[in-house]
This record gives C-alpha cells, structure tokens and sequence, in this order.
C-alpha cells in the first residue's frame, strides 16, 4: 500500500483509494500475535504448577524415607509382618466311622450279653416310681428251675424253649399286686417263641408284706412278651381275692406299669453294654 505525501486520502476528494485487502491482512495478523501470547502465557503457568506439585511429591515421598513422619511410625517394617501362618490344614478322613453298636445286639446272644444277671440287675431298691404311681417292692426269687415259678402249661413251655433261669419280682399298691417272672433264654429266638407259645402264667410270688393273691379259681390278668434273650410274664390280681374285669382300670395300670419298667429294665441292659463297646480300647 502507498501513501501520498499528506497521508491517506479516502475522502471524496482524495484521488487514491485503500487497500482493503492489506487491512484485513494486517487485522488478522495483529489477533493471532494476541492468540499465542495468551496460549504462552498458560502454558507457563501450566509448567509453573507443575512444578510445585512435583516438588511437593518429591518432598512427601522424602520424609516417609526417613521415618521420621506421624504415618512411618504406626506402619510397621516389612521384615516385621509374618510371611507364613503356623495353623496347620484341615485334613479329613476317607474312611467313614464305624456305626454305633445297637444296644439290642447286646441283649439277643448270650455271647454277647455278659453283665451279671441277678434281681438288683433288674429290680433294684425298695419302691418303684412310675409318674405319680409309688409302688413297694415285696418278695423276689432267683431259681434256674424254670417250670417251678409257673402255673399250668407255661413250665413245659419254658423248659421245651431252653430257658436258663427266672428271676421274679412281686410289687404292690392300693390293694393290687402284681408278680413279674423274668425267663432267661440263650438266644432271642427262643424268648421269642416261648413268648407266643405261652399257656398258663408264672406263679404269684407273696411274702414281704404282700398277702397271697390271685388264688386257684380267682380271676386275674395275665400277660407275656418278650424282648432280646429275655421273655417276661406278669399276673396281676387284688390282694383281697376280687376278680379282674376288662373294665378293672387300676389293676390294668398296675400291670402295665411293672411290665413297662421291666422292658426298659431290659432295654437299658443293652445300652450300657453297648456304650461300653463303643468306648473300649481297640487292640
């Protein structure tokens, strides 16, 4: 662009016309001399900050090299933290344990059924509580003649059945006596059977303060089973000689009480031996 001698002359009366393509040039120039001073300028600052955060890693990560900060204190050394635990692993069997013994194993051999067998085995002390029932305790006998502590037809029954001894127990309340005969036998097979085979009943046992009951004619309850190698009989009668009706609710109470006390008499026979088993030494 050239100029006269008076400067630019643009008005109407000025023989020479700008150059507006130059302006332009020149505008566009001047705003990006603006642009890069304002970029240099951020990104000094940008470096200047950068700065100071470098510096202050830098200064953090010296003081916990020294140990002498609040935080080097609390942690400890790595030496010091345990590389192994002493617990041992669980370690687990393959072999399953053997089944507990079935106390019934116990009582259905004599091979296997070794504890003494005398009254106080299975009818000890003087009186017998069931519930609120107390009964006392009368006579008892212990005989390996079998057919002797019976009534009719039961003595062939146990002696044909290779009973070994009976054991008898008469206990009393209110009037009502009852005499529980205990049969031992070798086997469960033959309790069993003699059991079912019964005919007759075991005799009444009286004395030690219970009066003789259930005489010849007299009607009285009479009952059998068995369990294990031992096969027990009851006959439970009125001291006062009074006959026993089906509808006789307390002399079938006073039966059923002394023939349950002796099943779990017999049952707990079994279990004693069994734990026993279970808690020997092996070998």
């Amino acid at each position: 662009m050239s100029f006269g001698q008076g400067g630019p002359s643009w008005g109407p009366g000025g023989t020479q016309t700008p150059d507006w393509a130059a302006l332009a040039d020149e505008s566009a120039a001047r705003h990006r001399r603006k642009k890069w001073l304002l970029i240099g300028g951020g990104v000094l600052a940008t470096a200047v900050v950068g700065a100071i955060v470098a510096t202050a890693v830098v200064s953090t990560s010296s003081h916990g090299s020294t140990g002498t900060g609040k935080n080097a204190s609390e942690l400890p050394a790595p030496t010091d933290l345990p590389s192994s635990t002493a617990e041992p692993e669980p370690s687990f069997s393959s072999v399953a344990p053997p089944p507990p013994p079935d106390p019934k194993d116990y009582i259905s051999d004599v091979k296997k059924d070794r504890a003494p067998i005398n009254v106080d085995a299975f009818f000890p002390g003087k009186k017998l509580t069931m519930g609120d029932r107390v009964y006392d305790k009368g006579a008892t006998q212990q005989t390996k003649s079998c057919a002797a502590t019976t009534k009719d037809a039961l003595g062939p029954v146990l002696v044909n059945n290779g009973c070994d001894q009976v054991i008898r127990a008469t206990y009393s309340r209110d009037g009502v006596a009852v005499t529980v005969g205990l049969a031992v036998f070798g086997t469960e097979a033959q309790a069993k059977r003699a059991a079912q085979q019964a005919g007759g009943s075991i005799a009444p046992l009286s004395g030690a303060g219970v009066p003789a009951f259930c005489p010849a004619g007299s009607v009285c309850r009479r009952t059998a089973n068995s369990y294990g190698r031992y096969a027990y009989f009851a006959i439970t009668g009125y001291t006062s000689g009074k006959n026993v009706t089906t509808a006789d609710k307390n002399a079938y109470a006073t039966g059923d009480d002394l023939t349950n006390f002796t099943f779990r008499q017999i049952r707990h026979r079994g279990e004693l031996q069994a734990s026993a088993a279970a808690t020997a030494p092996v070998g």
